[in-house]
């Protein structure tokens, strides 16, 4: 297991302080704001710590409400809304200074047979021919090169490989609104189902508003001819999976209007099975010249 990935493990391992409430930390105080793919994540291993080994996560639902301070810790405060028969309901909330920054409602179900369908997998090339995070970043020479370390670093833990260039690679004329990467965790994860959830939540949230970017030639936050910022996310988990085998995250976005963006996009593994559905909608805000 890599350095950056036991980090990142110990980062989601919360302390409890009490029965349902549980404490957090964030990676850096340097960022101004706390990654939303980390209060996510986090969230769900608060709630996943109230739920019976038999019942597994899903689908998820949440709100970023105010800016995370990387500098403070986050508390998550776990209700308990509801334990049937078949289904195990959680809401959590993350507190900072006194205020909610983000909500999150999670559902577990016990293993039932069922019907059984999915949309085929999206054509993609091999991961092990695409260039990667890093070989892909350095190959940039218009990208400052402490953006380029902020961006590895982020993303340390995670081998990321974008099947086409990324809207910071290579913008200025728009493109189709559709991104492809593909990641694995940069080691092997233990056998618990949440933590795979855990971290495929907490990747989700690095990408998904690409394909915003790339319909209007947006270089994004990286260059920074926009601001962006998570609003709502939502999960579904269809099939087991592992975050640390090669998952393909296939992204589009469907609209973009009132400074806002949404993405959509389907998590499949590499032997063709649709794991995981995702939407997100976040703020993507050109700035005012002045």
């Amino acid at each position: 297991m890599s350095e950056a990935l036991q980090s990142l493990l110990d980062l989601l391992d919360l302390e409890r302080i009490e029965e349902d409430i549980y404490r957090g930390r964030s990676r850096s105080a340097v960022v101004p704001r706390v990654f939303g793919g980390q209060v996510a994540a986090q969230a769900m291993v608060a709630a996943g710590r109230t739920v019976p080994e038999d019942r597994h996560a899903h689908s998820l639902h949440a709100y970023f409400l105010r800016p995370g301070d990387p500098g403070a810790p986050i508390v998550y405060n776990v209700d308990r809304l509801r334990d049937g028969r078949s289904f195990t309901t959680r809401r959590v909330v993350a507190v900072q200074h006194g205020k909610p920054i983000f909500t999150l409602s999670a559902s577990f179900q016990t293993y039932e047979e069922g019907l059984d369908h999915q949309a085929p997998m999206p054509p993609a090339p091999d991961p092990a021919t695409l260039p990667t995070g890093e070989e892909r970043l350095r190959s940039y020479p218009h990208l400052p090169a402490e953006t380029v370390e902020r961006f590895l670093e982020a993303r340390a833990a995670v081998d990321l490989r974008y099947v086409d260039d990324p809207p910071f690679g290579d913008f200025g004329s728009p493109r189709e609104p559709h991104s492809q990467v593909w990641f694995r965790t940069n080691g092997k994860l233990a056998d618990d189902p949440l933590l795979h959830v855990v971290l495929a939540t907490y990747v989700s949230d690095m990408t998904l508003l690409d394909s915003v970017l790339l319909a209007h030639g947006r270089g994004g936050w990286a260059v920074g001819d926009v601001v962006g910022a998570s609003l709502d996310h939502a999960m579904w988990f269809h099939r087991p999976f592992r975050a640390d085998e090669w998952l393909l995250y296939d992204q589009q976005s469907p609209s973009a209007s009132g400074g806002r963006g949404l993405g959509q996009a389907r998590i499949h593994t590499q032997d063709g099975r649709l794991a995981v559905s995702v939407v997100q909608e976040g703020v993507v805000r050109v700035p005012r010249e002045h």
